[in-house]
């Protein structure tokens, strides 16, 4: 028999109701083979997802589970058996009901009223909202909190920034900085030091939504008469943004803001139409989203996902329909981002599909260096970029240790991009190196902001000029590229890269 790894590793996200068990994917697999849960010893059921969720379980109960991966009755992996309890039942603080009496009509502020019953909410009780529609401005969550939506609940922020008031410390596409508050808030930004706030669990089937667009114009506007003197003097340096609005516009709120976080789960939700990113994660760790939907198509700058010098932070079974990035890897930017040095390590995200976005980044914002990244079962091919890793030759920093398997891309590129690049620059270019791409389908056709596909390179394996800080050591195996049937683009462009090992790439 077979033996791939013994034992797997596996984690379990558990609820009061529910055990979600997820595992990173053994290597080398490439036959049939399922993977089977067993909880107390009976098999719960099969799947091809390296993920399983058990609910309508018992509250205060314990749980063993296991993971077998089969194949023709082989056991080929197994992992240990893990001993996990459900929480104990909580105690319903619902919005509607008294002391709170939240309309949630969709008409009134219902913000004091929800902020209320945050205030109220201990370790034993969950902030329940029923079906139905609650305007809120921002809200700010504690320690040892839950928060949960039912099916036909949205927690709808306004368009009005007065609404996203007061202004806390955050960072922004890589500096630190006031900004607008969140719809959801957490934590105090404090790049010295470690959590100030943990245990939280933001979960249910319903929505949270924020001002998207509308709001994201207001601020811009109120900002751009705020600073026009500041921007009056930069001068033409004002062209080494990304845009007239680049500046103004980095004070917009995120939909959910986590700063110095730990242990945060959000799950089972839509989220959408934040005024920039969506869900932003500074100098945390231990933050885990899965099985949510990302609506942000019309919105600029509209991330779904960004980890930012944080750790062990995991997404899976996530859909995007994102108006920049689905998922964008982070860690500071020059000179500030080299100064703080807090890299981002250990980013798992996995069984997620693109279908509309830009795909999986890493950067441009990586000065403080990006390590360990596991990238599995994901489906970037309807998307403007597939998966990119990206700087400026001023970022400083590195990329290293990147894997991907099992994966189908619009396009792979490593290359350096001009937009963003204000900021006094490094003393050294970055380094991007010790990426692995196993069995991954790069079609070469990308899905633009129009919604229509055009033709591209397959891949750009381009590192920086400067001596010493080439693309360097870069594994594909068992690649396809283009799709068949079609007259495409099927290159790859190389260029400034050093160390490139290439194992059975087909064209179709």
């Amino acid at each position: 028999m077979k033996t791939l790894m013994d034992p797997m590793d596996i984690e379990c996200l558990v609820t009061s109701d529910s055990i979600t068990v997820y595992f990173e994917k053994p290597e080398n697999l490439r036959e049939n083979y399922q993977y089977q849960i067993f909880f107390n010893g009976t098999m719960a059921g099969e799947s091809e997802k390296t993920h399983f969720l058990l609910e309508g379980l018992e509250s205060s109960t314990e749980y063993s589970v296991q993971v077998k991966v089969v194949c023709g009755g082989n056991v080929l992996a197994e992992s240990a058996i893990e001993q996990v309890r459900t929480y104990a039942a909580k105690r319903r603080l619902d919005v509607t009901k008294a002391p709170y009496q939240a309309a949630g009509d969709g008409n009134g502020m219902d913000t004091q009223a929800i902020q209320s019953a945050i205030d109220d909410c201990t370790a034993g009780d969950v902030v329940y909202l029923p079906a139905g529609i609650y305007r809120t401005g921002a809200l700010r969550l504690h320690s040892d909190m839950e928060l949960y939506l039912e099916e036909g609940a949205t927690l709808q922020g306004t368009d009005q920034p007065e609404d996203y008031l007061p202004r806390i410390w955050s960072r922004f596409e890589g500096t630190e900085m006031y900004c607008y508050s969140s719809l959801l808030n957490m934590g105090e930004l404090d790049h010295k030091s470690g959590p100030d706030c943990e245990n939280i669990l933001i979960r249910g089937k319903g929505t949270i939504a924020s001002g998207g667009k509308t709001l994201a114009k207001r601020i811009i506007r109120l900002e751009r008469e705020r600073l026009k003197d500041e921007l009056a003097a930069l001068g033409d340096k004002i062209r080494e943004c990304e845009k007239p609005e680049t500046v103004p516009g980095r004070v917009r709120p995120r939909l959910i803001n986590i700063s110095n976080c730990k242990n945060v789960r959000i799950s089972g939700l839509t989220l959408k139409d934040g005024a920039s990113w969506n869900v932003h994660m500074i100098y945390s760790d231990n933050i885990v989203t899965d099985h949510c939907r990302f609506h942000s198509e019309d919105v600029w700058n509209g991330d779904g996902w960004d980890p930012d010098s944080s750790s062990n932070c995991v997404i899976f079974g996530c859909l995007f329909y994102t108006g920049d990035d689905s998922v964008a890897i982070k860690s500071g930017k020059n000179p500030e981002g080299n100064e703080i040095s807090r890299p981002t390590l250990n980013i798992k995200v996995f069984d997620c599909k693109c279908a509309f976005g830009h795909g999986i980044t890493i950067g441009s914002e990586m000065s403080g260096g990006v390590e360990n990244i596991r990238i599995w079962d994901c489906d970037m091919g309807d998307s403007l970029r597939g998966i990119e890793i990206k700087g400026t030759k001023k970022r400083g920093g590195y990329v290293r240790n990147v894997q991907v398997r099992d994966c189908k891309a619009a396009s792979v590129l490593f290359h350096s991009v001009e937009y963003n690049d204000d900021g006094i620059g490094a003393d050294t270019a970055p380094v991007f190196e010790d990426c692995t791409f196993e069995n991954v389908w790069i079609t070469g056709r990308c899905l633009d902001h129009d919604g229509a596909f055009y033709d591209t390179d397959c891949m750009e394996l381009i590192g920086f000029d400067e001596p010493g800080h080439a693309l360097k050591n870069i594994f594909l195996k068992d690649i396809t590229l283009g799709t068949a049937g079609e007259d495409k683009k099927q290159t790859i462009v190389l260029k400034a890269c050093e160390g490139l090992t290439i194992q059975n790439v087909r064209c179709l």
